[in-house]
C-alpha cells in the first residue's frame, strides 16, 4: 500500500475484514521489523486487514532516528495512515507500533479522539533506561480506548511493575500481555507474542461493545 502519504504492506484475510490494524515500528527499525509482520499475519489470520508502515521520520531518512523537533509530523503519518485504513473497513480500528511508533500513536489518540477504537503498544518506552524518574506518563489519562500493552519482562525502557502501575493511570480497559524472558527488541524473543496480543486486543474489543 504505497500512496502519497502512506507507504506500508497491507496484510489481507481471507474473507470480508471485521476491522483494521495499522500498527509502526520503532526509532531504531522500519515497517519490515519482524515483529510487525508477525503481529500483523496473525490480525489477517483473525479477520483483521492490517497495515504496517514507515513513519514519516523513516522515510526521509532511512537510517537515522527520528526527531524530537519534528515528532508531530510523525502523528499526522499516522494520522494519515488511521484514514486510509478507514476508508477499507466499517469494522473498529486499532492503531498502534512498536515503542516510538506506538508513543506517538498513544499521544495521537489523545490529541484526536475518535481516531482509533482501541490501542496495541508493543514494547513502550516507558522511560529512558536506568532513568525511571522521566516515565512518559503525562497523557496516559487522557487515553479514552482500550489498550494493550504487550511487553518483555526484561525491558530496560521499563519494567513490568512499572508498566502496570502506569496502565492504571489510562482510564479505559487495559491488558497487559508479558513476554518471558524478552528484552525491548520483541522481534527476538524466544516466544512469539503476536498470538497473545491479537487474542487480548480481540477480547478488548469485545468487552468494549
Amino acid at each position: 500500500m504505497d500512496t502519497e502519504t502512506v507507504h506500508g504492506s497491507l496484510h489481507v484475510p481471507d474473507g470480508p475484514s471485521r476491522g483494521a490494524v495499522a500498527l509502526t515500528h520503532g526509532a531504531g527499525g522500519t515497517r519490515d521489523a519482524a515483529i510487525l509482520q508477525r503481529v500483523c499475519d496473525r490480525f489477517a489470520e483473525h479477520g483483521f486487514l492490517a497495515l504496517r508502515y514507515d513513519l514519516p521520520f523513516r522515510r526521509r531518512n532511512p537510517k537515522g532516528p527520528p526527531q524530537p523537533s519534528r515528532a508531530a509530523e510523525d502523528r499526522a503519518g499516522i494520522a494519515d495512515a488511521a484514514a486510509a485504513l478507514r476508508d477499507r473497513t466499517d469494522g473498529p480500528l486499532l492503531l498502534g507500533g512498536v515503542s516510538y511508533g506506538g508513543r506517538q500513536t498513544s499521544m495521537l489518540v489523545t490529541e484526536r479522539p475518535g481516531i482509533a477504537d482501541a490501542l496495541v503498544l508493543l514494547s513502550y518506552p516507558l522511560h529512558p533506561p536506568g532513568k525511571p524518574e522521566k516515565a512518559r506518563i503525562e497523557h496516559l489519562p487522557d487515553i479514552a480506548v482500550p489498550t494493550v500493552f504487550v511487553h518483555g519482562v526484561r525491558d530496560p525502557f521499563g519494567t513490568i511493575d512499572e508498566l502496570r502501575e502506569a496502565a492504571t493511570l489510562i482510564p479505559a480497559a487495559t491488558v497487559l500481555v508479558e513476554v518471558p524472558a524478552a528484552g525491548h527488541d520483541l522481534s527476538r524473543a524466544k516466544t512469539d507474542p503476536s498470538a497473545a496480543a491479537v487474542a487480548a486486543a480481540s477480547e478488548l474489543l469485545e468487552g468494549a461493545r
